[in-house]
């Protein structure tokens, strides 16, 4: 019997130096998503289609407070297990940062961390951040 290690949730913040606004754009539409997440991004009777070389996934937007906060859902996935990019801003010295929630097995996360780090490393050079 094949066991299923139980994914974990877990999250990583990143600085970001731009408006709240224009990075949520690229959190929350499909343009903005296909210039650093996925090759394409198509959104069709709400459900997104995140295509990459040789693969496609898809997912809900189950969760969303404009210019702050997009959770999507994979279709496939039957666990609770989503993924999250929130915008957060320091009220004091107006630091914007980018706070992603998401879900892997133990054995997968040190991975799966590398993965957002290089997507956003790509996302901050488009921005200019």
């Amino acid at each position: 019997m094949i066991s299923m290690a139980k994914k974990e949730k877990f999250q990583i913040e990143f600085e970001m130096h731009c408006s709240p606004r224009i990075l949520f754009n690229y959190l929350s539409t499909p343009s903005g998503l296909s210039e650093w997440f996925a090759d394409d991004v198509i959104v069709k009777d709400g459900v997104y289609t995140f295509k990459w070389t040789g693969t496609e996934s898809h997912a809900k937007v189950v969760h969303k407070r404009d210019h702050q906060l997009i959770r999507f859902k994979w279709i496939d996935e039957t666990d609770d297990s989503f993924f999250e990019f929130e915008v957060l801003t320091d009220d004091l010295t107006s630091d914007v940062a980018l706070l992603i929630t998401d879900f892997s097995t133990p054995d997968d996360q040190e991975e799966t961390k590398q993965l957002w780090d290089t997507q956003l490393h790509n996302l901050k050079q488009i921005i200019g951040s």
